[in-house]
């Protein structure tokens, strides 16, 4: 009786051997199947090794979006600071990132340039930077436009750019920064003369018309009382992101004496986050002052 029990079990386990043999066949076949070819078409994305992968987000139509959501003008500080925690979020979620730079309705992302993520694959870096930034606009809306509902679902497109060494992504970052200086001054001045002086859009524009810089801070100055140089440095300087040590206190339940059961202590630890600065990154005193960001030419 045993032993047709054991030659009955013997066969079983043989049945079953061959049965797994023929779907991992199956399962190799399926892989490599006549419609695999199609993988040829897709494009070799990859970035550069050994330079700087930028990724940089722009809001699209948000112009249009500003106005149907009542953004403040000429800066509106919820949303400043709404961008800047979606963008501490894409830092966080993908920490091969080293550095950000935002101002208005963009964002620039900085990976390692030793950053062997997702092989390096320019897609890879857009597309996740971009759906992470989107979802997180969405997501903490109401945190900083409490009495205004999101009418609908913002938009951002994304680009990648690598720069070979520090001083062109030096660079860039000073480019950017530039630029966020030259379109605030501009829009300060525009809507003192549109929601001050009640001139309308169209005169405004034809006022600053061939004005620099000098002209637009003295218009401010000697029309408005309003010295450019006092302003916030979050609208004139945009906002760095970028990793600090800062110590946490959070409150939990910790195994005790039995005398002491159920009570909660405070426990503290350090931890890295993206923290916000506002400041010049043009010239070297930042970047002296933070050496650990930059990685040496090669």
């Amino acid at each position: 009786m045993w032993a047709a029990r054991t030659a009955k079990f013997r066969h079983c386990l043989a049945a079953s051997s061959v049965n797994l043999r023929r779907r991992l066949r199956l399962g190799v076949t399926m892989a490599k199947s006549k419609f695999a070819y199609v993988r040829d078409f897709e494009t070799d994305d990859t970035c550069l090794p050994h330079c700087w992968v930028v990724v940089r987000l722009d809001g699209r139509s948000f112009h249009r979006f500003a106005e149907r959501h009542n953004f403040a003008k000429p800066n509106d500080k919820r949303a400043l600071h709404l961008m800047t925690r979606c963008a501490q979020t894409v830092m966080e979620e993908l920490e091969d990132i080293v550095l950000a730079y935002g101002q208005s309705d963009e964002y620039s992302f900085v990976f390692r340039r030793k950053s062997n993520w997702f092989k390096r694959r320019a897609s890879k870096f857009m597309t996740l930077v971009a759906s992470q930034f989107a979802s997180s606009y969405v997501f903490y809306w109401p945190e900083y436009f409490e009495d205004q509902p999101l009418l609908y679902p913002p938009g951002f497109d994304g680009r990648v750019v690598v720069y070979p060494n520090n001083q062109t992504l030096k660079d860039y970052l000073s480019w950017r920064q530039v630029d966020c200086h030259i379109n605030n001054l501009y829009n300060t001045v525009f809507w003192a003369l549109v929601q001050q002086a009640g001139l309308t859009p169209v005169q405004a524009q034809e006022r600053l018309k061939g004005t620099v810089a000098a002209d637009k801070q003295e218009i401010l100055f000697s029309e408005f009382n309003i010295n450019y140089n006092n302003e916030p440095l979050m609208y004139k300087k945009g906002t760095v992101l970028m990793w600090q040590k800062v110590e946490e206190v959070t409150t939990k339940e910790v195994k005790l004496p039995a005398e002491m059961e159920g009570q909660k202590m405070k426990v503290s630890q350090v931890r890295a986050r993206p923290l916000a600065l506002h400041c010049d990154i043009i010239g070297d005193a930042f970047w002296k002052e933070h050496p650990e960001i930059l990685e040496e030419d090669s």
